[in-house]
């Protein structure tokens, strides 16, 4: 019999517990009527940007736009090179277009799959503005390598901290370590709306304050435009959403990076079998938007095979992400071809990426673990460790 199944992503442990918070929050916003622009926006600007280490924070509607009026809050435009990762979500890659910029995509790191600063360095050229990286997964990439490279080019460092509310590395948290930063909101991140939403966190109040411009139409007061603008704002009602969970976001990434120490242990036996979790190179302060495992050219099946065989068995996975931004038939103008790239090209056939969320369960998480053993052909009485009769499969038949 295939046990229950195992979700990729199941949010009722964080709403059920606060759910009448929730609906009180939100039937505040409608009774003050102040769907746009209102307080309740406000106050969560503030209390994220001053969660994540700085004085400024600046809602808009979405991540990719945080990115794109970002960096054109910070100065960059037509002209400006941004150094990015290859190996990300293209909306990373969009926002650099949108501001006008020309992207110069770089690999990434084979273990930590972050962005590979040696690579990136090699890469700055006169034209080099800035630098774009991505803290893949919930995990952020070094802020005093960063910080060196910045300072020896005189970069601008803007954050793409979408994966990464309140990951700390190295003394800094998310956000905190260059001129500006964009994180995104959408549902499923470790910290989400009802809806799509973003925002930008700044140390600079010239940079807040051209935010909150662009992202109302350009104007600086009501019919006054002084920016070409656009229409990209969080709404109110989202923000008090976010709001009301923002105290427990903690507590979450907390449980997030427990449930990876689990996985971790259980699948270090499988490194002879070519299952290698993505290095934690940040400790506790890795907050595990996603946990994700290589299936490499070492193990005797393909990372396709497996991810069928555990869809077989009930458990959700996905692949984060299939193709790297240079491979994409919209991004081919861009010049890059096949093989520029080949850690992020080898990463894009090897990742996956398991169940993760607050509230997983251990024996959820060793159904998992049992689920891969069984689909390498490892019976329960050859594992290295024991595991509880819940996580226990029948043998994989051919």
């Amino acid at each position: 019999m295939i046990p229950p199944s195992v979700p990729f992503v199941d949010l009722s442990f964080q709403h059920q517990p606060i759910q009448d918070q929730l609906d009180q929050a939100m039937r505040s916003v409608i009774q003050q009527g102040d769907y746009v622009l209102g307080q309740a926006l406000k106050d969560f600007e503030a209390a994220f940007s001053q969660a994540s280490g700085v004085p400024h924070g600046v809602g808009v509607a979405c991540g990719t736009d945080a990115i794109a009026l970002g960096l054109q809050a910070c100065g960059i435009g037509a002209g400006d090179e941004v150094l990015l990762p290859a190996n990300t979500f293209v909306a990373t890659l969009i926002g650099v277009l949108r501001c006008g910029a020309t992207p110069i995509l770089v690999d990434c790191d084979p273990d930590t799959a972050l962005i590979d600063l040696d690579a990136a360095e090699k890469a700055i050229t006169p034209k080099t503005r800035a630098i774009l990286p991505v803290h893949l997964y919930g995990q952020m990439v070094s802020p005093r390598r960063l910080l060196d490279l910045a300072s020896t080019y005189d970069l601008l460092i803007f954050e793409d901290s979408a994966q990464a509310h309140l990951a700390e590395h190295e003394g800094y948290r998310a956000g905190s370590i260059g001129t500006a930063a964009a994180f995104s909101f959408y549902p499923s991140k470790n910290l989400g709306a009802f809806g799509d939403g973003g925002m930008v966190i700044t140390r600079e109040e010239i940079v807040a304050q051209t935010m909150r411009s662009l992202r109302n139409y350009g104007a600086t007061r009501k019919y006054f435009h002084t920016d070409y603008g656009t229409n990209s704002r969080l709404d109110t009602i989202q923000a008090a959403v976010l709001q009301t969970k923002l105290p427990h976001l903690h507590g979450w990434n907390g449980d997030r990076n427990r449930i990876a120490q689990r996985y971790d242990h259980l699948l270090r036996p499988l490194a002879d079998y070519g299952i290698v979790p993505i290095a934690n190179h940040s400790g506790a302060g890795h907050v595990y938007h996603l946990y994700v495992i290589r299936v490499t050219a070492a193990c005797p099946l393909e990372r396709d095979v497996l991810q069928s065989d555990l869809a077989d068995f009930g458990i959700q996975t996905g692949i984060h992400y299939p193709i790297p931004c240079h491979l994409q038939p919209a991004f081919q103008t861009l010049g890059y071809p096949a093989g520029r790239f080949p850690h992020a090209e080898r990463m894009s056939q090897e990742i996956l990426s398991l169940p993760m969320f607050p509230g997983l369960k251990d024996e959820e998480v060793d159904r998992v673990i049992q689920a891969i053993y069984t689909s390498l052909g490892i019976a329960p009485s050859q594992t290295p460790f024991p595991l509880p009769r819940s996580a226990q499969l029948p043998l994989k038949t051919v």
